[in-house]
């Protein structure tokens, strides 16, 4: 007799591309996949959804797996998540339960590409031209971008990605400074980038603001309306790692009063950004959905690392990619 498939979804696949990137071929007759292309936030609902599944999918940080949800997910055994760090589940409660959490491995250089593109975007008013273009404005030019050379770009944070950004930015010939809480002279000396010894020095002196700082309860917050009125009036705010690291709301209010110049912006508070979002309304910001991460190599990698993941949990042996509690 043959055996029942398992129950497996795969959850946020806003661009359909989980069965694309990857060759399902070895495990698909042993699996019922659902896919779902939205994100559900409201708790009983990803438990009415999710309930009936063995095997989840999750993408990144897009649906939350906290311990109130796993303690009423009684089928799920194994949770699949991209990346080998992702916040939004609580590991120890899962393995507590006895489900197996795993992850994968990346390629690239993503978010360094795409924090450079918003950034060129929004100083050289990019979205704008070509929408002026494409609707046939007899203006040919309307805007005067903003030269990076000479100009000084403030990194919040100097991890690898705020090492990245520099890298780029003095190839620009461009002035880096860094600042964040656990930053030394020294530190800053090694990366080639000049030291600012607090957050108001830092946002005083920059024409961008560049955020490269994980989210933390230490983190959470840390730009404000103290800091964005710190900001010259022509400089730029640039924000490609989470959302809530900023005063959402102190953002919106310094873009709209034009106490900034603009904003290039892929994360959120709330994601996928509401439709009512006053975000979305505003004429000096470059919006995008979350990219950051995502490139064709790296979702290569996030699916194969998947397929294999569920394999070995299908054949019963060790996990390649077990995630451990943070």
């Amino acid at each position: 007799m043959a055996s029942v498939p398992i129950k497996t979804a795969i959850l946020d696949d806003y661009q359909h591309a989980a069965l694309k990137c990857a060759d399902w071929s070895s495990i698909a007759p042993r699996l019922a996949i659902d896919v779902y292309d939205d994100t559900i936030h409201d708790e009983d609902a990803i438990i009415k959804c999710l309930e009936p599944y063995t095997i989840i999918c999750a993408m990144r940080e897009r649906t939350k797996f906290p311990r109130s949800v796993l303690e009423r997910l009684p089928n799920l055994k194994l949770l699949a998540t991209t990346y080998m760090r992702n916040q939004g589940i609580d590991v120890a409660a899962a393995n507590e339960r006895g489900v197996i959490v795993c992850g994968t491995h990346g390629k690239g250089d993503p978010t360094t590409e795409h924090n450079w593109a918003l950034l060129m975007a929004v100083a050289r008013h990019i979205p704008v031209e070509h929408a002026n273009i494409q609707a046939g404005n007899k203006t040919w030019q309307s805007t005067v971008p903003v030269g990076l050379h000479g100009r000084t770009i403030g990194l919040v944070g100097l991890g690898n990605l705020g090492k990245g950004t520099a890298k780029i930015a003095q190839a620009f010939n461009m002035r880096v400074v860094a600042w964040s809480p656990n930053l030394t002279p020294e530190r800053a000396e090694e990366a080639g980038v000049a030291f600012a010894a607090t957050k108001e020095e830092l946002m005083k002196q920059s024409d961008f603001v560049s955020i490269h700082m994980v989210l933390v309860d230490s983190t959470r917050g840390l730009i404000g309306a103290p800091e964005l009125a710190a900001m010259k009036p022509t400089a730029y705010f640039v924000n490609t790692s989470r959302g809530p690291i900023v005063d959402e709301d102190a953002l919106v209010s310094a873009l709209k009063e034009k106490k900034i110049a603009g904003a290039a912006l892929d994360v959120y508070g709330v994601e996928p950004l509401p439709l009512d979002h006053p975000l979305r309304t505003l004429d000096n910001v470059v919006l995008s959905p979350h990219l950051g991460y995502v490139s064709d190599d790296n979702y290569k990698v996030f699916w194969e690392h998947t397929v294999e993941n569920i394999a070995a949990f299908l054949d019963g042996v060790p996990q390649p990619r077990l995630m451990r509690p943070l």
